[in-house]
C-alpha cells in the first residue's frame, strides 16, 4: 500500500468521511498479510521506496496467482521473476495491464503509472546467449521507473563493436554489463567510464566455464575499478541496484 493511501485513510477518519471500522478494516493488512503459505509485505514500498517482488520458481501456479492477487487489490505494480507460462496464464486476468516476458522469464502488473527516470540505464551483453538474463535485468530496471537503453552483442571478441558506440555508453549513469564465457566485458567496460558497472555472469559458454562460475571469478577480480558484481545469472539482482542508484542520483538532483 502506497503511503499516500495510508495518508488519505487517516485524513478521512480525521476528516469524519471515513467510518472507524472501515479504517480497521483496510489497514488491518498492515505491516503484512498473512496466506497461510506467504507473508506479503505490504510495508516494503514505504520503507525501500519498491513494492516487494515475486519471486516464482518453487511455489505453485496457485501459490503465484493468491500472491498476485492480494498484491493487485492494493493497488501496487507487481513484478514477478522466474515465472512459467502457466503461470502467466493463470494471474492474466487479474488486470488488464499483465506484460508476459518469456524469454526473461518476467511479469509485469502495471497498476499505477510510472515516472520514468532522466538518468539511464545501459544494458549491455557480451553476446545474443546472454539476452535473456540482460531482459531479465532491464525488464526490472524499467519496471522500477529506470529510463533503460539496450545494446546487445557487443562482447571482447570483436571489440569494436563497443567501442562504436562509445557515445551511448558516455551517456549512461549507470551501466549493467551481463557476459558468459570467461567474463571479460565487465572490466574492459570499467575501464572506458566513470559511473558505476554492474556485472552479471551467465552461465553461458562451453566445457570449462562451469555453469558461469568461471565468468563469476573473472568479473571479481577484476583489474578495474568501480565494479560491482551480482550472482550468476542474476539480472533481476542487477536491474534492482542500478534503479536504487538512479533513484539516489535523482534525488540528489532533485533536492542537491
Amino acid at each position: 500500500m502506497y503511503e499516500s493511501e495510508i495518508r488519505k485513510i487517516l485524513m478521512g477518519v480525521k476528516e469524519n468521511h471515513v467510518d472507524i471500522n472501515d479504517a480497521i478494516q483496510n489497514l488491518k493488512d498492515l505491516p503484512f498479510q498473512d496466506l497461510g503459505f506467504a507473508n506479503i509485505d505490504h510495508h516494503r514500498q514505504i520503507r525501500t521506496g519498491y513494492p516487494e517482488v515475486i519471486y516464482c520458481e518453487g511455489k505453485t501456479v496457485e501459490q503465484v496467482k493468491l500472491i498476485a492477487k492480494a498484491m493487485v487489490e492494493k493497488n501496487v505494480n507487481v513484478l514477478m521473476t522466474r515465472v512459467s507460462k502457466e503461470m502467466y496464464e493463470a494471474v492474466q486476468s487479474l488486470h488488464e495491464q499483465v506484460e508476459y516476458h518469456e524469454s526473461a522469464r518476467i511479469i509485469f502488473i502495471k497498476c499505477q503509472a510510472i515516472e520514468v527516470s532522466e538518468k539511464k540505464v545501459l544494458v549491455l551483453t557480451g553476446g545474443t546467449s546472454d539476452m535473456p538474463v540482460a531482459e531479465e535485468a532491464a525488464l526490472t530496471a524499467e519496471a522500477l521507473g529506470s529510463q533503460v537503453v539496450r545494446l546487445y552483442d557487443v562482447g571482447v571478441a570483436g571489440i569494436h563493436r563497443l567501442l562504436s558506440r562509445k557515445d551511448m555508453i558516455e551517456e549512461a549513469s549507470v551501466i549493467i554489463a551481463v557476459a558468459g564465457m570467461e567474463g571479460a566485458l565487465p572490466s574492459v567496460v570499467g575501464g572506458l567510464v566513470e559511473v558505476p558497472v554492474i556485472a552479471v555472469p551467465t552461465s553461458v559458454g562451453y566445457g570449462a566455464q562451469f555453469n558461469g562460475l568461471a565468468a563469476l571469478l573473472a568479473m571479481l577480480n577484476s583489474c578495474a575499478s568501480g565494479i560491482g558484481v551480482v550472482n550468476i545469472d542474476n539480472g533481476f539482482g542487477a536491474g534492482y541496484l542500478a534503479s536504487s542508484i538512479i533513484k539516489q542520483i535523482e534525488k540528489e538532483r532533485k533536492h542537491g
